[in-house]
Protein backbone atom coordinates (compact mmCIF):
# COMPACT_ATOMS: atom_id res chain seq x y z
CA UNK A 1 0.00 0.00 0.00
CA UNK A 2 1.18 3.49 -0.78
CA UNK A 3 -0.10 6.82 0.49
CA UNK A 4 -0.89 10.02 -1.42
CA UNK A 5 2.47 11.38 -0.24
CA UNK A 6 4.22 8.53 -2.13
CA UNK A 7 2.59 9.31 -5.49
CA UNK A 8 5.03 10.02 -8.33
CA UNK A 9 4.65 10.33 -12.09
CA UNK A 10 4.71 6.93 -13.75
CA UNK A 11 3.62 4.91 -10.69
CA UNK A 12 0.89 2.34 -11.34
CA UNK A 13 -1.91 2.11 -8.76
CA UNK A 14 -5.25 0.38 -8.36
CA UNK A 15 -8.32 2.58 -7.76
CA UNK A 16 -11.86 1.16 -7.72
CA UNK A 17 -10.65 -2.17 -9.18
CA UNK A 18 -9.10 -0.43 -12.18
CA UNK A 19 -5.39 -0.07 -12.98
CA UNK A 20 -4.18 3.50 -13.47
CA UNK A 21 -0.85 5.15 -14.26
CA UNK A 22 -0.17 8.48 -12.55
CA UNK A 23 0.34 11.09 -15.28
CA UNK A 24 0.49 14.17 -13.02
CA UNK A 25 -0.26 15.09 -9.42
CA UNK A 26 -0.58 18.26 -7.38
CA UNK A 27 -0.64 18.60 -3.59
CA UNK A 28 -3.09 21.33 -2.55
CA UNK A 29 -3.35 22.88 0.91
CA UNK A 30 -5.96 25.56 1.34
CA UNK A 31 -6.07 27.96 4.30
CA UNK A 32 -8.97 26.16 5.92
CA UNK A 33 -9.77 22.51 5.70
CA UNK A 34 -7.60 19.52 5.08
CA UNK A 35 -5.05 19.08 2.32
CA UNK A 36 -5.87 17.07 -0.76
CA UNK A 37 -4.11 15.70 -3.82
CA UNK A 38 -5.37 16.33 -7.37
CA UNK A 39 -4.19 13.49 -9.61
CA UNK A 40 -4.37 12.97 -13.38
CA UNK A 41 -4.63 9.25 -14.08
CA UNK A 42 -4.62 7.19 -17.29
CA UNK A 43 -6.62 3.98 -17.24
CA UNK A 44 -4.21 1.36 -18.61
CA UNK A 45 -6.98 -0.87 -19.92
CA UNK A 46 -9.06 1.73 -21.78
CA UNK A 47 -6.56 4.55 -22.32
CA UNK A 48 -9.01 7.10 -20.84
CA UNK A 49 -7.51 9.99 -18.85
CA UNK A 50 -9.35 11.14 -15.72
CA UNK A 51 -8.74 13.66 -12.94
CA UNK A 52 -9.45 12.55 -9.40
CA UNK A 53 -9.12 14.27 -6.04
CA UNK A 54 -8.05 12.34 -2.94
CA UNK A 55 -7.74 13.39 0.68
CA UNK A 56 -4.16 13.61 1.98
CA UNK A 57 -3.12 10.31 3.54
CA UNK A 58 -5.47 8.15 1.49
CA UNK A 59 -3.94 4.78 0.61
CA UNK A 60 -3.78 2.85 -2.67
CA UNK A 61 -2.65 -0.58 -3.76
CA UNK A 62 0.50 -0.27 -5.88
CA UNK A 63 0.43 -2.54 -8.92
CA UNK A 64 3.63 -4.25 -10.03
CA UNK A 65 3.91 -4.64 -13.78
CA UNK A 66 6.27 -7.10 -15.45
CA UNK A 67 8.54 -5.78 -18.22
CA UNK A 68 9.02 -7.59 -21.48
CA UNK A 69 11.17 -6.47 -24.37
CA UNK A 70 9.13 -6.41 -27.58
CA UNK A 71 9.78 -5.45 -31.18
CA UNK A 72 7.20 -3.44 -33.13
CA UNK A 73 6.18 -5.41 -36.21
CA UNK A 74 3.42 -3.50 -38.00
CA UNK A 75 0.28 -1.39 -37.68
CA UNK A 76 -3.08 -2.71 -38.87
CA UNK A 77 -5.68 0.06 -38.68
CA UNK A 78 -5.96 0.96 -34.98
CA UNK A 79 -4.06 -2.15 -33.84
CA UNK A 80 -0.29 -2.30 -33.25
CA UNK A 81 1.37 -5.71 -33.47
CA UNK A 82 4.48 -6.53 -31.42
CA UNK A 83 6.66 -9.61 -30.91
CA UNK A 84 8.25 -10.64 -27.62
CA UNK A 85 11.97 -11.06 -28.40
CA UNK A 86 12.31 -13.93 -25.90
CA UNK A 87 9.12 -15.99 -26.29
CA UNK A 88 8.07 -14.89 -29.82
CA UNK A 89 4.51 -14.26 -28.58
CA UNK A 90 2.75 -11.52 -30.53
CA UNK A 91 0.71 -9.17 -28.32
CA UNK A 92 -1.59 -6.65 -30.00
CA UNK A 93 -2.26 -3.20 -28.51
CA UNK A 94 -4.71 -0.52 -29.58
CA UNK A 95 -3.66 3.08 -30.11
CA UNK A 96 -5.77 4.04 -27.04
CA UNK A 97 -3.55 1.91 -24.80
CA UNK A 98 -0.34 3.10 -26.46
CA UNK A 99 -1.23 6.78 -26.10
CA UNK A 100 1.46 9.20 -27.34
CA UNK A 101 3.90 6.34 -27.95
CA UNK A 102 2.38 5.88 -31.44
CA UNK A 103 4.16 9.11 -32.47
CA UNK A 104 7.59 7.66 -31.72
CA UNK A 105 7.63 3.97 -32.70
CA UNK A 106 8.72 2.69 -36.11
CA UNK A 107 8.73 -0.81 -37.54
CA UNK A 108 11.45 -3.01 -35.97
CA UNK A 109 11.94 -0.64 -32.99
CA UNK A 110 12.44 -2.39 -29.65
CA UNK A 111 10.61 -1.07 -26.57
CA UNK A 112 9.57 -2.29 -23.11
CA UNK A 113 6.04 -3.62 -22.79
CA UNK A 114 4.55 -3.57 -19.29
CA UNK A 115 2.34 -6.57 -18.51
CA UNK A 116 -0.12 -7.32 -15.71
CA UNK A 117 -0.20 -11.11 -15.69
CA UNK A 118 -0.74 -12.00 -19.35
CA UNK A 119 -2.44 -8.71 -20.16
CA UNK A 120 -0.35 -6.07 -22.02
CA UNK A 121 -1.19 -2.66 -20.51
CA UNK A 122 1.46 -0.06 -21.24
CA UNK A 123 4.69 0.65 -23.08
CA UNK A 124 7.76 2.35 -21.73
CA UNK A 125 9.53 4.47 -24.28
CA UNK A 126 13.15 5.62 -24.16
CA UNK A 127 13.47 9.30 -23.23
CA UNK A 128 14.56 10.24 -26.76
CA UNK A 129 14.30 8.68 -30.21
CA UNK A 130 15.91 9.42 -33.58
CA UNK A 131 13.41 10.13 -36.35
CA UNK A 132 13.90 11.09 -40.01
CA UNK A 133 12.40 14.36 -41.28
CA UNK A 134 10.18 13.59 -44.29
CA UNK A 135 8.68 17.03 -44.94
CA UNK A 136 9.64 20.59 -43.99
CA UNK A 137 9.82 23.99 -45.62
CA UNK A 138 13.27 25.21 -46.62
CA UNK A 139 14.77 27.62 -44.10
CA UNK A 140 16.09 30.92 -45.37
CA UNK A 141 19.09 32.64 -43.84
CA UNK A 142 18.00 35.68 -41.84
CA UNK A 143 14.38 34.52 -41.65
CA UNK A 144 14.04 34.72 -37.86
CA UNK A 145 10.76 36.62 -37.52
CA UNK A 146 9.16 33.49 -36.07
CA UNK A 147 11.90 32.79 -33.55
CA UNK A 148 14.00 30.68 -35.88
CA UNK A 149 11.74 27.60 -35.83
CA UNK A 150 9.66 25.86 -38.47
CA UNK A 151 7.38 22.80 -38.43
CA UNK A 152 8.76 19.50 -39.68
CA UNK A 153 6.93 16.21 -40.19
CA UNK A 154 8.89 13.11 -39.18
CA UNK A 155 8.49 9.56 -40.51
CA UNK A 156 5.88 8.61 -37.88
CA UNK A 157 3.62 11.55 -38.79
CA UNK A 158 4.51 13.66 -35.74
CA UNK A 159 4.97 17.39 -36.39
CA UNK A 160 7.92 18.89 -34.48
CA UNK A 161 9.15 22.50 -34.36
CA UNK A 162 12.79 22.46 -35.52
CA UNK A 163 15.46 25.12 -36.15
CA UNK A 164 15.73 26.63 -39.64
CA UNK A 165 18.87 24.62 -40.55
CA UNK A 166 17.06 21.25 -40.41
CA UNK A 167 16.20 19.94 -43.89
CA UNK A 168 14.25 17.02 -45.34
CA UNK A 169 16.17 13.77 -44.97
CA UNK A 170 17.91 14.86 -41.74
CA UNK A 171 17.65 12.62 -38.69
CA UNK A 172 16.69 14.47 -35.50
CA UNK A 173 16.49 13.46 -31.85
CA UNK A 174 13.04 14.02 -30.30
CA UNK A 175 12.16 13.93 -26.58
CA UNK A 176 9.36 11.33 -26.14
CA UNK A 177 8.07 12.97 -22.95
CA UNK A 178 7.44 16.41 -24.48
CA UNK A 179 7.60 15.89 -28.26
CA UNK A 180 10.25 18.60 -28.57
CA UNK A 181 13.29 18.74 -30.86
CA UNK A 182 16.57 18.06 -29.03
CA UNK A 183 19.29 17.98 -31.69
CA UNK A 184 20.14 17.05 -35.26
CA UNK A 185 21.81 13.64 -35.44
CA UNK A 186 22.76 13.64 -39.14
Amino acid sequence: MISTSDLRKGITIEVDSEIFKVIDFQHVKLGRGSAFVRVTLRNLRTGATVQRTFQAGEKFEQVRLERRTVQFLYKDGDQYHFMDVNTYEQPVLSSDVLGDAVNYIRENDTIDLRMYGDEPLDVEMPTAVNLKVVQTEPGFKGDTATGGNKPATVETGLVVNVPLFVNEGDVIKVDTRTGEYLERVS
